[in-house]
């Protein structure tokens, strides 16, 4: 008896190594197609969510990326990071290709932590937001890091023909564009001359132009920075991490 307890205790034994390696392995399937299912319904149920906010076509390209491993951030119900990009989209009537990163982006609803991107527009896009600039303008010219505007000015009956020279930038949300050199009738002249050639329209030619473009984007969403990067503009937005909870932050924002 002794002896068949001892072969039965053995035998146990030799058993429980090959017990812990099936349970763990089905373990580790289980947390694996686990992770699968959560990357595959995560991006699809956010996407949904977004062109729903945004009140965008509902075949609207948009792809949706996490980072890191999903199945922990689930469980403790915030994503640490969310990456949306399209190649095309129009918001406030302002079309070009975003990309956004939001952080700590909670499941079960709450403010994000933030979410900062940028939306790349080309040359006629950017032509209609300076359309509010009161500058004789007929054409834009894009020459990074610059913008050059084409236009004229109407002295005695003639028009004398301009082109302004100036650094796009941004302040406290609004587009600012400074002069930095200007070419009257094909000959460069002093910023400073403007004034005295021109009166009032020279002064403020030579002066910074501000862009109120707020009414352009939703209320939660600032400009913080604009440049030009070959013939395309680049403006870098932020957005307010309640855009999230607080329908109004996606209404269209207001100009004075």
């Amino acid at each position: 008896m002794t002896d068949t307890a001892a072969v039965g205790r053995s035998r146990r034994r030799a058993r429980w190594p090959w017990v812990v390696l099936v349970v763990v392995t089905l373990l580790a399937v289980f947390v694996v197609a686990a992770e699968v299912i959560a990357r595959a319904v995560v991006p699809a149920t956010v996407r949904g969510l977004v062109i729903d906010a945004l009140d965008l076509p509902a075949d609207q390209q948009l792809d949706v990326e996490t980072q890191g491993v999903l199945l922990p951030q689930l469980l403790g119900g915030t994503l640490d990071e969310l990456r949306l990009s399209s190649d095309q989209v129009t918001i406030g009537g302002v079309t070009g290709a975003a990309q956004v990163t939001a952080t700590q982006v909670p499941l079960r609803g709450g403010a994000l932590a933030g979410a900062e991107g940028t939306v790349i527009i080309d040359q006629s896009q950017f032509a209609g937001l300076l359309e509010r600039v009161e500058l004789p303008i007929t054409e834009i010219t894009l020459d990074e890091p610059d913008v050059t505007v084409h236009g004229g000015i109407s002295v005695l009956g003639a028009e004398i023909p301009l082109a302004l020279t100036m650094t796009p930038g941004a302040d406290d949300g609004d587009l600012m564009l400074t002069p930095i050199a200007v070419e009257v009738a094909g000959a460069e002249v002093d910023l400073q001359r403007l004034a005295g050639m021109f009166g009032d329209i020279g002064a403020a030619l030579a002066g910074p132009q501000r862009v109120c473009i707020a009414d352009q984007l939703p209320t939660g969403i600032t400009l913080t920075g604009l440049r030009i990067d070959g013939t395309s503009v680049v403006a870098e937005i932020s957005a307010d991490g309640r855009i999230a909870v607080d329908e109004a932050l996606l209404e269209p924002g207001v100009c004075p």
